[in-house]
């Protein structure tokens, strides 16, 4: 049986890893990158308006933060097969409702399916299981799982091509059954963690010893922080704080690129490569600053990314005055700078609180971070529509972002205490 599948050559995490890319790719496409191109269908068949649809997405939003603490809490206790497989049905479900909605009520319905089913696929439930797999390399092995969620890119090209030979219900359909074909086989993969299957950490034959060549200050011993101690202490907090940030400009950016642009007189058409490219060029920050945070400080990596994304912002901003030549090293620096930051998230909360409780800290983690994800882009919207600009946005988000820089730069370690080691 596949579940049983062992190896004998490749450590099994690399084959956890190369799973999360394709679930993420498929899940990421379809719900986050892809429902851009059937809003304009769906408002044309059914007559709703923009507002009306965006808030399903807004709605979507929060109730996949919302559901992010306890995906982490049932990923630490359950495994991450059970909960990868149950999403993916739960997806299904709501992708193949939300083909047959005949009322906002049932589309609004739909989304809170997809919601669900996506918590318990997606980004909390990834991370864990990679992250339980690898400590030396847990930045590289998160940068190439991460890296799924940037080619999810390319199937945006995909859903307007089966829009233009189907209509939109046909299409969601066939995506539903995508995910019943590509999500739930892959699922069957995913095993818990390393030791429960004869596995030292990283594939290694004993217990690594402490390296004097890291130039960071890890402890040569595994952390084994309570979730807690964890919402106790200061260094969580800043770690949360520095990635609402990072999620309220990104989910800001991906919503509103396509309007900007157009705003400024470029053409959808370009536009909208311009939209496809930002996940796209994310991969490389996500496979380079994987690879660099598992040799340097992770803090300082962190806050590199985000002085990338700074300057990305304000080429974004001033393209309409200075040139949009401008979008090239827009593209370069955005997208590789939010590419890095979104990897090297789950290394760091795991060097900083460790592997045991990684999946409830993590989740909570990224509960906070999607008030940004709400946040962020109605603040945007909002902006646009009161001064006819988005100029001024982006230029706040600049100065969020140097924010972000201060609060990860020198962020100090926890201390295990008597309830740590046992979990509370």
């Amino acid at each position: 049986m596949l579940s049983n599948w062992k190896p004998s050559r490749i450590y099994y995490g690399w084959w956890i890893v190369g799973a999360s890319v394709l679930v993420a790719m498929y899940a990421g496409g379809v719900v986050f990158y892809g429902f851009t191109a059937i809003f304009e269908p769906i408002a044309n068949d059914m007559g709703w308006s923009y507002a009306q649809i965006s808030l399903a997405a807004s709605l979507r939003g929060l109730e996949l933060g919302l559901l992010a603490p306890l995906t982490g809490i049932l990923t630490d206790r359950l495994g991450p097969r059970r909960l990868i497989f149950s999403g993916a049905l739960i997806t299904a479900v709501g992708l193949f409702l939300l083909s047959r909605t005949t009322s906002l009520a049932m589309f609004y319905g739909a989304f809170a399916l997809i919601a669900v089913g996506m918590s318990a696929t997606t980004l909390t439930v990834l991370m864990t299981a990679v992250a339980n797999w690898f400590r030396l390399r847990v930045s590289i092995a998160s940068g190439i799982a991460n890296s799924g969620f940037g080619l999810a890119g390319l199937l945006v090209p995909v859903i307007v091509k089966l829009l233009e030979i189907y209509d939109w219900r046909m299409t969601m359909a066939i995506l539903a059954a995508g995910m019943l074909i590509v999500v739930t086989p892959l699922s069957l993969i995913f095993r818990h963690r390393p030791e429960q299957y004869g596995y030292q950490l990283d594939g290694l034959k004993e217990a690594p010893a402490p390296s004097t060549a890291r130039i960071t200050t890890r402890p040569p011993t595994e952390l084994k922080i309570g979730l807690v101690q964890a919402l106790k202490s200061i260094a969580f907090w800043r770690i949360a704080a520095t990635y609402m940030v990072h999620v309220t400009i990104i989910s800001s950016i991906i919503t509103h690129i396509m309007p900007y642009l157009s705003s400024i007189g470029i053409a959808r058409t370009r536009a909208g490569l311009v939209a496809m490219a930002i996940p796209l060029m994310s991969i490389g920050g996500r496979l380079g600053f994987g690879w660099l945070a598992d040799k340097r400080d992770r803090r300082r990596v962190i806050a590199g990314t985000f002085g990338m994304v700074t300057l990305g912002l304000l080429c974004l901003a001033y393209a309409p005055n200075a040139g949009f030549w401008l979008l090239i090293p827009f593209l370069f620096l955005f997208g590789t700078g939010y590419g890095g930051s979104t990897t090297v998230r789950p290394s760091i909360v795991s060097e900083y609180f460790g592997r045991s409780n990684f999946g409830s800290i993590f989740g909570f983690i990224v509960g906070i971070n999607a008030l940004g994800g709400i946040a962020g882009p109605w603040l945007a919207g909002w902006v646009y529509d009161t001064w006819g600009s988005y100029q001024g946005i982006w230029l706040t988000y600049t100065g969020l972002a140097v924010v972000a820089m201060l609060l990860i730069f020198n962020i100090s370690r926890v201390k295990m205490t008597r309830e740590s080691e046992s979990g509370v």
